[in-house]
């Protein structure tokens, strides 16, 4: 199996798993009676995981037959790595602030799939492995742009519905405006802060990139040593034949 193959099957198998993960939580959301199906897909660690599912799976379909990734889908991953790196650390930092704020945060495993496994497989994929193509820096204000229409989203339809997927949305919990705008201060700026991590990684090679033999770079440096040798051997033979010819 060649490393291409290998790559794409691994990305193949954690788009399933992400695929898995985001059934089971659903399906876990079903034990509370204020579980509404339709304010699942409204949290960003969802929305950013059905968009690695996507893009994982492309890109393992079209490593297993045998096309190199495009800037395109490059760019692709480096977007989704982001949105998945900062739903981890924003959870990560809600599960271990809940005892201070005096509530319960609970963790199922579906859970810490999405927000710490996935995640951590999404950033060893762009960090090690070969094959991705650089990604412009313009991708950065752009990275920003999913995130500020889905708050302003979230926030209609929250004045709306009266729900709000997250606490500092909330204009009740986050205390507008100026706390409201501290957070999405803060979260835009972890934002910016991954995507421009991500995309100067991508100006660099690969980890897995770097230890690969470059067998094709190695012929275009000129005959190796048994051709030097041979040249050698014929050009002292020609002069010896001149002069038999001579005689």
């Amino acid at each position: 199996m060649g490393v291409r193959t290998a790559i794409g099957f691994t990305r193949l198998a954690f788009a399933a798993i992400g695929l898995g993960a985001l059934v089971a939580r659903f399906l876990y959301g079903f034990g509370f009676r204020s579980f509404a199906w339709v304010d699942f897909f409204g949290y960003l660690t969802v929305q950013s995981n059905l968009a690695a599912v996507v893009v994982w799976a492309c890109s393992g379909v079209a490593l297993l037959r045998g096309r190199p990734e495009t800037a395109a889908l490059s760019t692709a991953r480096a977007v989704v790595t982001c949105y998945l790196l900062v739903a981890g650390i924003v959870f990560a930092l809600l599960a271990t602030g809940a005892p201070a704020q005096g509530y319960r945060l609970e963790v199922p495993p579906s859970d810490q799939v999405l927000h710490f496994f996935l995640p951590t497989f999404a950033l060893i994929d762009w960090l090690v492995t070969p094959g991705r193509r650089t990604v412009r820096w313009r991708v950065v204000p752009l990275v920003l742009a999913y995130p500020v229409a889905w708050g302003l989203a979230t926030i209609v339809r929250g004045r709306i519905v009266g729900w709000y997927p997250y606490f500092f949305l909330d204009p009740a919990q986050a205390g507008y405006p100026w706390s409201f705008l501290a957070y999405s201060v803060g979260a835009l700026a972890l934002f910016a802060g991954v995507g421009a991590g991500l995309v100067a990684a991508s100006r660099t090679p690969p980890l897995a990139e770097r230890d690969l033999p470059r067998a094709p770079a190695a012929l275009d440096h000129g005959p190796g040593v048994l051709h030097v040798l041979l040249l050698l051997l014929l050009s002292r033979r020609r002069p010896a034949r001149r002069r038999q010819r001579t005689r």
